[in-house]
């Protein structure tokens, strides 16, 4: 099982590095990711607007949520937010807080790009067909991943299965990696569960977090 690492940018350079080396050259010398800035700005403007509309008409299979950062009374950007489509929607009743843990299985994609029509995948949780009786869930800290999925989280119900679409702002930004740079992120997230502390602050970090906590807390499945 491949070890979580959303929350670190030195994991994602490095997976990106081995699986795309170079942004400027293919096989076939086509560029590999030409115009990237632009093309991901320009495709999440369009996919929130897009999504901003159905929503507003009352489609409960789209989302536009606004970053967990972000006071309610300052005007935002599209970029301020991300975007969910709902593939299942759960039967939880709660949601998790930016002090919890979560159990959730992810995946993790690029745009597509010249080499890779469907999107790079950097970074996965299973292996194989998705598979909710094979696949075993990873624990991280809410508050340790970026901005745009500790958002996603947040909003969450056990059971749901979300596309989650993280403009770069509030993923990498302007990482100087080959494909993070500017990079529109697409998860396929679902939540298994979340521990919810006993009042006790998760002050360590990341990972760490989770394992501080699970001897003052408990696991809700449901």
């Amino acid at each position: 099982m491949k070890k979580f690492n959303i929350f670190a940018i030195s994991a994602l350079v490095a997976v990106l590095i081995a699986g795309l080396a170079s942004c400027s050259e293919t096989s076939d010398d086509v560029e590999e990711f030409a115009d990237w800035q632009n093309v991901n700005a320009s495709y999440f403007d369009k996919t929130y607007a897009e999504a901003k509309k159905k929503a507003d008409a009352g489609d409960a299979s789209c989302k536009v949520l606004r970053a967990y950062n972000i006071e309610e009374n300052v005007a935002t950007h599209s970029y301020d937010h991300i975007v969910v489509n709902v593939l299942n929607a759960g039967t939880g009743s709660g949601c998790p807080l930016y002090t919890d843990s979560v159990k959730v299985h992810y995946s993790g994609r690029l745009l597509p790009s010249a080499s890779y029509p469907n999107g790079k995948v950097f970074d996965q949780s299973w292996t194989g067909d998705y598979d909710l009786t094979t696949m075993m869930p990873v624990k991280f800290a809410v508050k340790g991943v970026v901005t745009g999925f500790g958002t996603a989280l947040q909003y969450m119900h056990i059971g749901d299965r979300w596309q989650v679409i993280i403009p770069q702002q509030l993923a990498y930004g302007s990482s100087t990696t080959p494909g993070a740079a500017y990079s529109t992120l697409v998860f396929d997230v679902t939540l298994v569960a979340y521990y919810r502390a006993n009042d006790v602050p998760l002050s360590i970090s990341r990972v760490a977090d989770a394992q501080s906590a699970e001897s003052t807390g408990r696991w809700i499945y449901e």
